[in-house]
């Protein structure tokens, strides 16, 4: 687990720029378009830390766990002035694990530190599966998630989301897919001038998970608010 680890966050450190920190700072929101662009900030930083279940909803179970390193990239509004880089796209690397729990309930956990950037964040959910699936059926889930951005002092961010989705197995592949609702409450530092943004975004995505006996792979194409999120898992499933 630990060469994973450390492939990932390679991956991350390249996927981003590495020859200086690019990290938040909401001094340079500034001028007569400052508000309004911070406000595009929010609802793109929102999209891109809100909840990616990267998993079917077909419930685990009792005894199961799905632990996987995702890495996630998100198309952002003004990501290069919040960072006075030429970022554009927010890559974001994380350890994410599922516990199967009793009558169809699963509960899942991950954190991220996003390579050369001062965003920490993490988050957790809730899933029940309304129908757990079979051979003739499908499987329908529905979760409640939230995250919360730690490490940019200046901002305080957090996102919860509700959404339902929908699988069908077919032997080593699951596609899936699911719509939502992401609530967004964006809180900049006093000493910045800005205000609070707080709103909502709608959410689709689709995805698919392998599972290879010996490895888990899911691959998931997520579109909260107007910024695009394509995201990889690499782990185990059982």
């Amino acid at each position: 687990m630990n060469k994973y680890l450390s492939l990932l966050c390679v991956i991350g450190c390249f996927a981003q720029p590495v020859w200086a920190a690019n990290n938040v700072n909401l001094g340079n929101f500034t001028g007569a378009t400052a508000q309004a662009d911070f406000k595009a900030f929010s609802e793109d930083l929102g999209a891109a830390l809100s909840y990616k279940p990267i998993t079917p909803p077909t419930p685990l179970g009792i005894t199961g766990f799905d632990l996987g390193l995702e890495v996630t990239s998100t198309k952002m509004r003004n990501l290069d002035i919040a960072t006075n880089s030429s970022m554009n796209n927010l890559v974001v690397p994380k350890l994410h694990i599922y516990k199967g729990l009793p009558l169809n309930i699963d509960v899942g956990a991950f954190y991220s530190a996003v390579p050369t950037t001062n965003i920490k964040f993490y988050g957790g959910e809730l899933r029940y599966a309304i129908l757990e699936g079979s051979t003739a059926l499908p499987a329908v889930g529905i979760r409640g998630a939230l995250t919360k951005l730690t490490g940019v002092s200046q901002l305080g961010l957090t996102t919860k989301s509700l959404d339902v989705s929908v699988s069908k197995g077919f032997a080593i592949f699951t596609p899936y897919a699911g719509i939502g609702r992401v609530w967004v409450d964006s809180t900049p530092d006093a000493a910045t001038g800005l205000t609070e943004e707080t709103f909502q975004q709608g959410k689709v995505y689709v995805g698919g998970n392998f599972n290879l006996g010996v490895a888990n792979v899911a691959l998931e194409y997520d579109k909260t608010g107007s910024a695009p999120s394509y995201s990889a898992k690499l782990g185990y499933r059982f």
